[in-house]
């Protein structure tokens, strides 16, 4: 079902991948990744998407919930929520291979009126896996095909992630994704406050504002946010301010000080204690190990 697609990804990969493996696309929100060997543990606060995956195995971890994958099976994650991942399968003649799409609640919100789908469910895992399923998998491979067809691209790219997003309303992951397309849900409206905190995570934003975004009283929107995400506001965006700064170090070689103020910090004390308290060690030893890690690949 999916070696067609695998082979489209890879070599989509091969021609664009940056050094971890990861290759944008012409198509906004989709990503082809390949890697010949495991990765490091990736902290994320991750936004809601699909991963098809196509060769090797991952590790996603939420919460007290571990998944563990391979080729043949999807990902969807359903809500901002806060993962610890990690590629656990990968060599040089087999690689891991996955394709990555955003998923957009507004078109699942159009889908969702056209189709008459079932009411938003209440109390659904915001993760889940499944095996993939043929209608999915052949909407993503006639969209990669388009990467080869640049005149094509912009007449029925959008047909075809509409597809996708319809495919998964209607499968095993429906439940999942419902909840993002209906505008009353608490799901999507948390999701309001969340896109507020993303883009000034580095601000001090009062929690009547956020609450305000999402349409709540303060106290029903903190026990919301809390119930869609895992996480208090506060420490939902500690949790961005923190994963921001390692990848500053990590990627841009920034001192430890210069990335503590510039997430949002005011003490390198407090930022050096909360780092450790989230990533097991401190700013200098992480960075430096996980440099050796990625060194020795």
């Amino acid at each position: 079902m999916t070696h067609p697609l695998l082979e489209q990804v890879r070599r989509h990969a091969m021609a664009h991948a940056d050094q971890n493996g990861v290759a944008s696309t012409p198509i906004g929100g989709l990503t082809a990744i390949c890697t010949t060997v495991p990765g490091e543990l990736q902290y994320a606060i991750s936004r809601p998407l699909l991963a098809l995956v196509l060769q090797g195995n991952k590790r996603v971890t939420s919460g007290k919930h571990t998944f563990d994958f391979g080729a043949g099976d999807s990902l969807v994650i359903a809500a901002d929520v806060p993962t610890v991942s990690q590629i656990t399968t990968a060599d040089a003649s087999s690689p891991y291979c996955s394709l990555v799409l955003d998923l957009d609640p507004v078109i699942i919100e159009g889908l969702l009126a056209e189709s008459q789908a079932a009411a938003a469910t209440i109390n659904v895992r915001p993760i889940r896996v499944e095996a993939t399923e043929h209608e999915v998998a052949d909407a993503a491979l006639r969209l990669m095909r388009l990467l080869d067809r640049p005149q094509a691209l912009p007449i029925l790219r959008d047909s075809l992630i509409r597809e996708m997003h319809y495919w998964l309303l209607m499968g095993k992951h429906g439940a999942e994704i419902r909840n993002l397309g209906v505008g009353s849900s608490h799901v999507h409206r948390i999701a309001k406050a969340v896109a507020l905190i993303r883009a000034d995570f580095a601000e001090s934003i009062p929690l009547d504002r956020l609450a305000a975004t999402a349409g709540m009283s303060v106290s029903s929107f903190h026990q919301h946010f809390r119930t869609v995400t895992s996480l208090s506001p506060l420490q939902f965006q500690k949790q961005l301010r923190l994963i921001e700064a390692r990848r500053m170090m990590l990627s841009e070689g920034t001192l430890a000080k210069t990335a503590a103020f510039a997430v949002g910090y005011e003490s390198i004390n407090q930022f050096s204690r909360e780092y450790r308290r989230f990533f097991g060690m401190p700013p200098g030893k992480d960075i430096k190990v996980a440099l050796g890690r990625l060194q020795a690949s």
